[in-house]
Formats: structure tokens, sequence, C-alpha cells
């Protein structure tokens, strides 16, 4: 399928949705986790290493939104949840819970992370800076859609390269030099803006 056609698609899904949660219905809850919850569990997952965990930023996800919709009307509804999941994550990591089960892919993401943001920061703290994000996101808007795939499923959903190699059909070593690479041109972009 184009990926013309599948925003669409996801599109009409996110509508109908939406319309649920408009009416107040409960089968928007049930529709959410059968359209989103998979994707939503790993990204979890690989930042908290334990299911249980995020099975309940789900759980917490799914409130917020009962919560939100309406008056909030999200444009692009599986987006806004996915966000909404991994923010749980994100919180619970900050707060020491994946350190008790054994960690997720997060630290591994974010020492890969840290050579490109200044060697003096936390690179949470650096990240969640609106500049350097609106900077990342320029960039990330420059790179080829499969180089920005990657990063993406590196960075945001804190996927496993093993996981990564499998899905866009690359050797671990291959993936591995790839985010080397994008992360050298984002830590010289970066340079070059005067944010390192």
């Amino acid at each position: 399928m184009k990926a013309k056609t599948r925003r669409a698609v996801a599109a009409t899904e996110d509508e109908r949705i939406l319309l649920l949660f408009e009416n107040r219905n409960e089968q928007a809850l049930q529709e959410t986790v059968s359209q989103y919850g998979a994707r939503c569990r790993s990204v979890a997952r690989n930042i908290l290493g334990s299911e249980e965990d995020a099975e309940e930023c789900m759980n917490d996800a799914l409130l917020s939104a009962w919560n939100a919709i309406p008056p909030a009307h999200p444009r692009h509804y599986g987006a806004y949840f996915l966000t909404l999941v991994r923010n749980f994550a994100l919180k619970r990591y900050a707060a020491g819970h994946a350190e008790k089960r054994g960690g997720g892919q997060m630290p591994l993401a974010l020492a890969e992370l840290s050579d490109c943001l200044s060697s003096g920061e936390n690179v949470e703290r650096e990240i969640d800076r609106r500049v350097m994000l609106e900077h990342v996101k320029q960039f990330l808007g420059e790179l080829p859609e499969r180089q920005r795939s990657l990063f993406i499923r590196r960075y945001w959903h804190t996927s496993p390269i093993s996981e990564i190699a499998a899905d866009f059909e690359m050797t671990e070593i291959n993936v591995k030099v790839t985010l080397s690479r994008i992360r050298s041109k984002l830590q010289k972009y970066l340079r070059k803006e005067g944010l390192l």
C-alpha cells in the first residue's frame, strides 16, 4: 500500500475513533487498543524494559485520552495517542521504575545520542529544550525518508537495533553505521546552528 493511501486510511480511522470519543462511547478505547495498541506497547516496552509497565502506560494514556477528548480534537489521533503513551513511559523511566526491572532501550539510545548533544548537559534536559527540538525536527525534515525513518525508529520509538534491521531488511551493522552517520551529520548541523 502506498504511503498516501496508508495516511488516508489512518486519517479515516482516526476520525472514526474521535467520533466515538466525542459521543462518549467506550468503544473508542477498544478501537484505540485494536488500532494502535501493538505499536504503543512496543514503544513503552522499549523505553521501560517491562511488559507490565508498558501495559500501565497504555492504560494511563487511554484514561488521559478519555478525559481530554472532547474538547480536544487531535489532528492525527494515532500520533497523539502514541505521544501520550511515550510520555507516560518516559515519566516512569525518569522516576526510576525501569532501573528496578532491568532497563530497556532508553539508556542505549540516550548513550548513542549523547555525543551529538552538549557534553556538559544531561541528554534528557537538552532534548526537552524547545530550541533544540525545533532544530532536530528541521534536520530530520532534510534527511531522505529512509534515514529519517531509521532515526525515528531508534530515537523516538527506541526500537532495538535487531528489530530495526529486520523491519528495514538491513544487517544490524548496516543499521548501526547508518545511525552513526546520521548522528554525525546531526552533530555538525547543531554546531553550525550554534547549539553545541
